[in-house]
């Protein structure tokens, strides 16, 4: 059971970096940045899923998951600030007076820098399971 859960969160956080990458192709940049969002989340899930006796919370905010379920003790601190910039992107994504601000802030190497980024934290929190 808790191997399932693990790999459910596992396999759409893989799921949600195709797609983010799939946005970047396709210049979507609001995008790529909630996707590598989701991505972040959903492997901290996974992470969660794999050393709490419980469920992790309906949460968004990276750091809240982390530290909940210790993982954020073990991270650089480049790594937590990261994931504190990436938990942003869920909101600001999504609402009107944010969603401008990022727009124009988001470029195609952002875009990529974000995506690389992501990419290396979903592998080091992968190879903590």
């Amino acid at each position: 059971m808790k191997a399932d859960k693990v790999a459910y969160w596992t396999d759409i956080a893989d799921y949600d970096m195709e797609t983010a990458e799939a946005m970047y192709q396709t210049g979507r940049w609001l995008y790529v940045a909630f996707m590598c969002h989701q991505v972040i989340e959903k492997i901290l899930k996974a992470y969660w899923c794999s050393t709490q006796a419980d469920d992790p919370p309906y949460t968004h905010n990276h750091k809240r998951l982390a530290s909940g379920c210790g993982l954020y003790d073990l991270m650089t601190d480049e790594q937590k600030n990261f994931i504190e910039i990436v938990t942003n992107y869920n909101i600001e994504a999504r609402y009107p007076e944010d969603r401008d601000a990022l727009a124009q802030a988001l470029t195609k190497q952002v875009c990529q820098k974000l995506i690389d980024e992501t990419k290396r934290m979903q592998k080091w929190i992968k190879e903590q399971l």
